[in-house]
């Protein structure tokens, strides 16, 4: 499993510290800004395995061994599980964490879609997700997660789900859960308190945070003191942070350092994720190749406490964020 070895503040966080999210490319539709001028116009199944297993080969090729995917990222789930079957050589390196709780819904379309993906937490989706999952990554994935909790979710409370995972976290199975909205942090911290059997039941955490979306930091710092891994989704802020997007005043300040450093602005917003001392992984959302390569280079950046503070005025209200974030397009 992943850790996050010790590092000092001139020091560039290790590659093992970073991981590849599969959203982007598992479906012909996500919001990511500026998607449409990374993948095939078609989109295809066969387009989108092509370049889901160029990734997962660079990436393995650059040191990366945590994968994230989830049942609702279309076929994700079934290109991991083809392309780690097609590598017995990586299989025992890698770590594959995936989600369920949500199902998608757009049958393979990008536009033109009024629900993408359907939010359920109950049992019975829990039952037949976890079945789907494991036939198509070929065994259980190492870390399984609830999709997307916030502080309503019956994930929470519900005694025969709990049931349910805890037998899976016998098997060996990491659970833990993933966060979105701007209760992230009372939702990390009403998990911390939920047990089953006697035992706290989650052990692992995926969650928001980015310069301009850092509020779950410290409830992500008592997750890690509990013991738990935290992963980071979404350090790019769906591509508000991407060179070609960070133009406006609000990103100013991390296009001068861009400029002083000579690094690029998705590297600088993804080493300032690494740099979280509670941060185990920290995920590359990238679609192509190149985006990768440059998301990557954030392992040979030490962000200096002085750079993390000229960086901070880009955070935003968490409610102002979230309601953003909502009205990015499918694309």
């Amino acid at each position: 499993m992943p850790t996050a070895p010790a590092t000092g503040p001139a020091a560039g966080p290790s590659l093992a510290r970073f991981g590849l999210g599969t959203a982007a490319v598992g479906r012909p539709g996500y919001i990511t800004l500026g998607r449409d001028l990374d993948l095939p116009a078609g989109r295809d199944v066969e387009a989108l395995r092509e370049r889901t297993h160029a990734l997962l080969d660079a990436a393995y090729a650059a040191g990366v061994r945590y994968f994230d995917t989830a049942r609702s990222y279309g076929r994700a789930e079934e290109f991991v599980g083809q392309w780690l079957a097609a590598r017995p050589e990586a299989a025992p390196d890698v770590v594959v964490g995936s989600k369920w709780g949500y199902t998608y819904t757009a049958d393979w379309r990008a536009t033109g879609v009024a629900v993408h993906e359907v939010k359920e937490h109950s049992t019975a989706v829990f039952d037949r997700q976890v079945q789907e999952t494991r036939a198509l990554l070929g065994a259980w994935p190492q870390v399984y997660l609830v999709h997307s909790v916030t502080p309503d979710s019956p994930a929470l409370t519900d005694p025969a789900l709990h049931a349910r995972l805890a037998r899976l976290a016998a098997d060996g199975v990491r659970i833990g859960l993933s966060t979105s909205g701007p209760a992230q942090a009372a939702t990390v911290r009403a998990a911390l308190e939920v047990t089953a059997q006697g035992r706290p039941l989650f052990a692992a955490v995926q969650s928001t945070w980015n310069l301009l979306e850092p509020s779950a930091g410290p409830a992500l710092a008592e997750a890690h003191a509990a013991g738990w891994l935290v992963v980071v989704k979404e350090g790019m802020a769906n591509g508000r942070l991407a060179d070609r997007n960070a133009t406006g005043p609000d990103t100013a300040a991390l296009r001068a350092l861009a400029t002083r450093t000579g690094a690029s602005c998705d590297a600088l917003a993804l080493a300032a994720a690494a740099a979280q001392p509670w941060a185990d992984v920290v995920l590359s959302g990238a679609a192509t190749v190149e985006q990768l390569a440059s998301n990557l280079t954030a392992a040979g950046i030490g962000l200096a406490p002085a750079d993390l503070a000229a960086l901070a005025p880009l955070a935003e209200p968490a409610e102002a964020y979230w309601h953003t974030r909502a009205a990015l397009p499918w694309a």
